[in-house]
């Protein structure tokens, strides 16, 4: 390669990075001060839901969700800020959450039984319930399961989707 050439690379590389800043750099403000906003806004949703004594487990879960729900949406911002087209990250993201679903299932009936427990409260965390042949004390309410333990102190965990229906 001749100096020549190498220059001529080096001027282009220049122009093309000169051209593209501007998008860059509003791009990457956009990152920051969404980052930033996203950790704010979780912060005060868990505050008001600790504030209406929601259940712990469920203000956790929902806080949780709203934080990945932002991220997924600052980060489809942010690529649509640098000139990336989004509409097929945004099927690719589509399809892999109906794979996803698809192969999650049984895990998808626990967690949906979780939520009905958590929020409809049928039991809680104290009760002596008889849940798939066992008699035991709730020590715990997960998204997925439910640990108990027996009168023989065995921990038991029985499926929430099991348990709500």
């Amino acid at each position: 390669m001749s100096p020549e050439q190498l220059s001529n690379y080096a001027a282009k590389f220049i122009d093309i990075l000169i051209d593209y800043s501007p998008k860059l750099i509003s791009a990457f403000l956009i990152l920051f001060v969404g980052l930033y906003a996203i950790r704010l806004i979780n912060r005060v949703i868990r505050k008001i839901m600790v504030k209406r004594n929601l259940d712990p487990t469920l203000t956790k879960f929902l806080a949780d969700i709203l934080l990945w729900a932002l991220r997924i949406l600052l980060f489809v911002t942010f690529i649509s800020k640098l000139g990336i087209e989004t509409s097929s990250f945004v099927a690719i993201l589509g399809a892999m959450g109906l794979a996803v679903g698809l192969s999650l299932q049984g895990s998808l009936s626990n967690f949906a039984g979780g939520m009905l427990i958590i929020v409809f409260k049928p039991f809680k965390v104290g009760d002596t319930i008889e849940a798939q042949g066992v008699i035991a004390t709730v020590l715990e309410i997960q998204i997925f399961v439910t640990k108990m333990l027996t009168g023989n102190n065995q921990t038991v965990f029985v499926p929430n989707g099991a348990l709500s229906n």
